[in-house]
């Protein structure tokens, strides 16, 4: 299954064409990804049903929010709930550790659509620490490097969650994946998903071509 992160409507039409199994819409490429805007939603709609998980991220930096940051995720997930397949974010606290009380609150106002907790997992010191209080928190899947800064030097850590969490929560793997690496990303940790924002050129738009070529390589398995 194919996961893409999209910054912009076109680019979430052309991987919904290409096969993409899902997409995650941002904004901001450069920032790592932040909250789009609804009207981005509501665009891509009328093109098309595929799956879509919105990014609820208030800024770039750090994932140690503050209250009024705190407030408005709450205020996004309200807006963008009536449209949105599901949500992705994740929020720390001081002592980079997942801050148990602020998600459970955001996944339940979210509820009954899925989370993903987003690569703020890849900041927290210890990672099976961390991923025992996501899903006590409720979440449905982590996009997760393994704790790296890209899938493949986490491949071991990645494998290790699979076995040990994989009954439990859905592990998404992120961070350079593209069509020269998916196949073997795939068989190395046997995650069910894989994650990539299928940018092969300057700027924050999707190639269709690579979308195309990484769901041809996962349609085989």
């Amino acid at each position: 299954m194919l996961e893409i992160a999209c910054f912009n409507a076109l680019s979430a039409i052309a991987a919904a064409k290409a096969g993409a199994d899902r997409i995650e819409l941002c904004a901001d490429y450069a920032a790592g990804g932040v909250t789009p805007s609804l009207a981005t939603l509501r665009g891509i709609r009328k093109e098309t049903m595929i799956p879509i998980n919105v990014m609820i991220r208030p800024r770039g930096g750090d994932f140690d929010h503050s209250d009024s940051e705190f407030e408005q995720m709450k205020d996004e997930i309200r807006l963008f709930k009536p449209v949105a397949s599901g949500f992705v974010f994740g929020t720390l606290d001081s002592n980079h550790r997942v801050d148990e009380a602020r998600n459970r609150e955001l996944v339940h106002l979210a509820a009954p659509l899925p989370c993903t907790f987003h690569r703020a997992i890849d900041e927290v010191e210890e990672m099976d620490e961390a991923v025992d209080k996501v899903i006590g928190c409720g979440f449905k899947s982590i996009l997760t490097s393994g704790g790296m800064k890209s899938a493949g030097e986490g491949v071991k850590t990645v494998q290790q969650l699979q076995k040990r969490f994989g009954q439990n929560i859905i592990l998404i793997l992120g961070g350079g994946v593209r069509s020269t690496n998916v196949e073997g990303l795939k068989r190395r940790t046997g995650v069910e998903w894989l994650h990539s924002a299928a940018i092969t050129t300057p700027g924050e738009d999707v190639d269709e071509d690579e979308v195309r070529k990484m769901q041809d390589i996962l349609s085989a398995f």
